[in-house]
């Protein structure tokens, strides 16, 4: 009687902690599902929307040599540096807006014969208002004498250490998108990335904070 007592504890005693064991897996998971997503930092929401593309850059950049972009290119339809560049070619009407013509190329990049180069993509193609910071070049003079003095663009991969990953020498003002100007053919030669499969650039890549106003005193001076 004794040694049967014991056995209906032990199975009584393993019946519950098997029970026990089921339900917490159980509220764990539902925990994990209902549970709603955190919400990414500002200047980081950007870096993860072009993540899929991700694999397609590393098969492009060695597309189309001769169209390949350079830093010279990128700064020339800028007013100076952290300026939104002007757009380079001819519109056919003044109410274009993102989503009925210039996102077409601009979202997502791709080769556009017609110029022969990789259309940029624009790191943030949820504003569709585009020409209300882009506008094409109308004149190539001035009609009154001016001071202006355009500025030397930051030094690229500028480094706290030798070896260490390079900083990030600009805001992240409207360009938190990573890979719309370090990945793929359309990026400058001489910043594009050879990694944009590791798609969390911050990471290893930290922001200078002695840079982030930098556009400000340029506009100032």
């Amino acid at each position: 009687m004794i040694i049967g007592f014991w056995i209906i504890l032990l199975v009584a005693a393993a019946s519950i902690v098997g029970t026990s064991i089921v339900e917490e897996q159980s509220l764990i998971k539902t925990t994990i599902i209902s549970q709603p997503s955190v919400k990414s930092l500002p200047i980081e929401e950007g870096v993860f929307k072009l993540s899929y593309k991700a694999t397609d850059y590393l098969q492009q950049t060695s597309l189309a040599p001769a169209t390949k972009k350079t830093m010279a290119s990128y700064y020339k339809i800028r007013a100076y540096p952290g300026a939104p560049p002007t757009i380079p070619h001819a519109i056919e009407s003044g109410h274009d807006m993102g989503g009925n013509s210039c996102l077409q190329c601009h979202q997502n990049g791709g080769y556009v014969e017609k110029f022969d180069a990789y259309a940029p993509i624009t790191p943030h193609a949820d504003y569709i208002n585009c020409k209300q910071c882009h506008v094409p070049v109308v004149t190539s003079s001035s009609f009154k004498p001016y001071n202006w003095h355009k500025i030397d663009p930051p030094k690229a991969k500028q480094q706290a250490l030798a070896g260490s990953p390079p900083i990030i020498p600009h805001s992240l003002a409207m360009r938190n998108n990573c890979l719309a100007c370090h990945a793929g053919p359309s990026a400058p030669e001489e910043i594009r990335v050879t990694h944009p499969n590791r798609i969390n650039c911050r990471q290893c890549h930290a922001l200078n904070d002695n840079l982030q106003n930098i556009s400000s005193v340029w506009i100032r001076k």
